[in-house]
């Protein structure tokens, strides 16, 4: 039988094993360059014993941020500073893929260089408020992308990729999920286009479609993963039929060779197997506990062939050693939530291993 303490090979990598840290927003590039620190790379490597680390979200362009402080990918210094984070990664002799997120519509111009609006696939806002460096502020109306403008976010998604590549990762994994820019196109209520990049199912997948393929051209499809989360309505998403719509995109993309499909269930789950069957290469699931975190029962899906790799956030986040601690049963840190986002080394750094 196998476990999720087995080790796998995914896209050329060997992984340890097939628990999966996921990616966690932890706005902590502080500075104009949004630059990963010294600092992110202890926390990365602190973590090395992962089979596989997904970065926090990081940003392909400068209009892609759509929080504080969140790195980015599309300058020379942040691929040095990304270079310090994945040699200290490699040195303890873990796997890193970045994840690449841009937000569209989540957003605001504050967060954004001077003159930079959030844009999206159609001019509609979001409901609720985005959290900025003045406050919680309400969501603007995005400005709708051009064609042109979908073209070059297409491009700066591979460029992105090449970027990570140069700066150490094993690969990347491309944030189509929790109603951020790839998940708008693919959602009804965001796309409201009626040209080739809207309209119905086949334009709704065509830009996850694009940017996959145009970063499986950049880096090969053996260091691409992505990211999906059909029907989970974070960030004001609605989709009027994710099953039509998920199991059409894994049909164009299940030729690419990716990496990994990572999925972040949601609460129908008698589609996630319809989604396992459809997809032939490794399946990452983060499984659906809200409103818990993933906790070491989700172990067992592993063991009963639901899914090859399982991701933990927050158990990961405040156990460093979580592999470990899930082999021993515990015990385990809890996470402290008012120091998820921003901040110093308290809450990011100083979470205990097992042993001290």
């Amino acid at each position: 039988m196998t476990t999720a303490f087995d080790p796998i090979d995914l896209g050329g990598s060997r992984l340890a094993s097939r628990i999966v840290m996921s990616p966690m927003t932890r706005s902590r590039a502080h500075g104009p360059g949004a630059e990963p620190t010294e600092l992110t790379a202890t926390y990365y490597a602190q973590r090395a014993s992962a089979g596989l680390i997904v970065t926090e979200g990081v940003t392909p362009s400068p209009v892609g941020r759509g929080y504080p402080d969140i790195p980015g990918l599309y300058t020379s210094g942040q691929v040095a500073g990304w270079r310090t984070v994945t040699d200290a990664v490699h040195r303890e002799g873990g796997v890193i893929f970045a994840q690449l997120m841009h937000t569209g519509r989540v957003g605001h111009p504050s967060l954004l260089p001077d003159g930079m609006v959030p844009v999206g696939p159609s001019a509609v806002a979001a409901k609720g408020q985005i959290f900025t460096h003045e406050g919680p502020k309400d969501f603007v109306t995005p400005r709708e992308l051009t064609d042109v403008e979908i073209r070059q976010t297409i491009s700066d998604f591979a460029d992105a990729a090449r970027n990570a590549i140069e700066a150490g990762f094993d690969g990347v994994e491309i944030h189509g999920a929790n109603g951020y820019l790839v998940h708008q196109f693919l959602a009804s209520n965001t796309n409201r286009r009626s040209d080739a990049w809207g309209g119905g199912t086949v334009g709704r997948i065509r830009f996850t479609v694009e940017v996959v393929t145009a970063v499986v051209d950049a880096i090969g499809g053996h260091r691409v993963g992505l990211r999906i989360s059909p029907g989970v309505q974070t960030n004001d998403i609605l989709e009027d039929n994710p099953r039509e719509d998920y199991l059409s995109l894994l049909e164009r993309l299940d030729g690419l060779d990716l990496a990994y499909l990572h999925l972040m269930e949601g609460p129908d789950r008698e589609l996630t197997p319809q989604l396992r069957k459809a997809w032939s290469g490794v399946f990452v699931l983060n499984p659906f506990t809200h409103p818990a975190a993933t906790g070491p029962e989700a172990l067992k899906l592993v063991e009963d062939g639901t899914a090859d790799l399982i991701a933990y956030g927050a158990l990961f986040l405040a156990n460093p050693d979580l592999p470990a601690r899930l082999a021993a049963d515990g015990p385990y840190n809890t996470p402290d939530p008012a120091t998820f986002y921003g901040g110093d080394h308290r809450g990011y750094t100083d979470y205990p291993t097992l042993t001290g």
